[in-house]
């Protein structure tokens, strides 16, 4: 039986990257569908890279960058796989493209329109801690670099109200006769990568995240410190430089009452990493950090764990069991279990190091494609040591976080695994029909 010889990447990280480049340049067509206006995942809101403090944005944009220009990819961004029937050859696929209200052929990607435009709303690449506006692009290095209009908010699409921006871009580029469509492509191999979410710390209330507003996650102190497009670096909290910051790790992980029992493997490193930069910028900040175990187990990650210890970050070995406001003050109480003793530690600023679960849309995309859930409700390899890549649908592979937690160096090695078994059934051309396991 013939096989198709193209490839479906699903999900715009650095896996779908990775994977995608890899398959491109051996010469292979590569639809790569990203479900968010931008690729780049969450790898393009970090500031820095744990154990090297590599600048992610210099390292990940230049494939980025190759991604939009490749010959042999077809990047389709702010649009959903819907639908997947046949089988490992012959995969015939749905994708509902959603309405930018931008023609991407003509949008430029000036701000005009966003200076124009009066409506103020969150900035989720910033972690709502600013605003941006109803039409904007996503980040200053959006690939691709067009704008999109938020429907929930603009006041032409609820009523009819307002058309500011149309009259203002000098290439006619909005158009508001825009509709969601679909379009179908044939693929003989699929490549999973769409990655996790962040722990939602409101389902730890003891720690008042969302009732103090000195209590972030660390992804909201990945873009505090992040320069120049958030808030130029500064950490500030209510206007003041915080002098007491504490760290408290695995919220969300490691934790039978939230129902995740498993370790997120990043956590440790990224915080070593946060408390690094908070002492770098506040020199005379104190900065304490809670620990269930350290988990330094990445190449460089001990050394760096040594080095953030003799830069004056205190490690407190215990289990916070509340957070309470005395005064302008937070108390972080945790019980020390080196020396059983209780502590009470003065915070101007926690930060909650956030684990990692699976995506809210997980279980849809499971049942689109026809893959089985873990236990802790990641996507199901084949077999968990010996082909931790494939799933038990025949050319459906998995990369990334969506298979489970993991650093980015483990990311892009599974990534680039992927591609080559993708590249081996290419390689091959044809399968036999007794072994296609029908798809749907």
């Amino acid at each position: 039986m013939q096989f198709n010889l193209n490839t479906l990447v699903v999900g715009g990280g650095i896996a779908g990257i990775q994977a995608a480049l890899d398959i491109a340049d051996s010469g292979h067509k590569v639809y790569l569908v990203e479900r968010q206006p931008s690729i780049g995942g969450h790898m393009i809101q970090l500031d820095t890279t744990f154990p090297t403090l590599d600048c992610s944005e210099c390292i990940l944009l230049p494939k980025m960058t190759l991604v939009s220009s490749h010959p042999y990819i077809e990047l389709i961004t702010y649009s959903e796989v819907e639908e997947v029937s046949g089988y490992i050859g012959n995969f015939k696929v749905k994708i509902k493209k959603k309405a930018r209200y931008v023609d991407e052929n003509k949008c430029m990607g000036c701000p005009t329109c966003t200076e124009y435009c009066p409506i103020k709303i969150p900035d989720a690449h910033n972690e709502n801690l600013t605003t941006t506006k109803c039409i904007y692009i996503p980040f200053p290095q959006a690939v691709p670099n067009v704008a999109i209009v938020d429907p929930a908010y603009c006041l032409f699409l609820l009523r009819r109200e307002c058309q500011i921006c149309v009259p203002v871009c000098k290439n006619k580029a909005i158009d508001f006769k825009q509709v969601d469509h679909f379009v179908e492509v044939e693929v003989g191999s699929i490549i999973i990568a769409t990655g996790y979410d962040p722990f939602d710390a409101r389902l730890k209330p003891e720690y008042g995240y969302g009732i103090y507003p000195n209590v972030i996650t660390s992804l909201e102190l990945e873009r505090l410190l992040s320069p120049p497009d958030s808030t130029q670096g500064l950490i500030q909290i209510d206007g003041r430089v915080p002098k007491n910051v504490v760290f408290i790790h695995c919220v969300g992980s490691r934790d039978k009452t939230v129902g995740n029992e498993y370790c997120s493997r990043v956590c440790c490193m990224y915080t070593a990493k946060h408390a690094h930069f908070i002492k770098e910028r506040i020199p005379d900040a104190k900065v304490s950090v809670f620990y269930i175990d350290m988990r330094a187990f990445g190449k460089g990650s001990e050394q760096f764990y040594e080095r953030v210890q003799k830069e004056g970050v205190f490690y407190h070995r215990g289990s916070v069991s509340e957070i309470y406001k005395k005064g302008d003050k937070l108390v972080v109480r945790a019980e020390d279990t080196l020396s059983g003793e209780l502590i009470e530690e003065e915070a101007d600023l926690v930060v909650l190091a956030t684990g990692l679960v699976p995506r809210k849309d997980a279980t849809q995309m499971m049942r689109i494609f026809n893959i089985s859930p873990d236990s802790d409700g990641f996507f199901l390899e084949r077999h968990i040591k010996l082909d931790p890549i494939a799933t038990l649908t025949d050319g459906v592979f998995i990369a990334g976080c969506c298979q489970g937690p993991k650093d980015i160096p483990d990311t892009v090695a599974q990534a680039s695994a992927a591609a080559a078994k993708a590249l081996s059934l290419i390689s091959k051309g044809e399968v036999e029909a007794e072994v296609a396991t029908t798809y749907l």
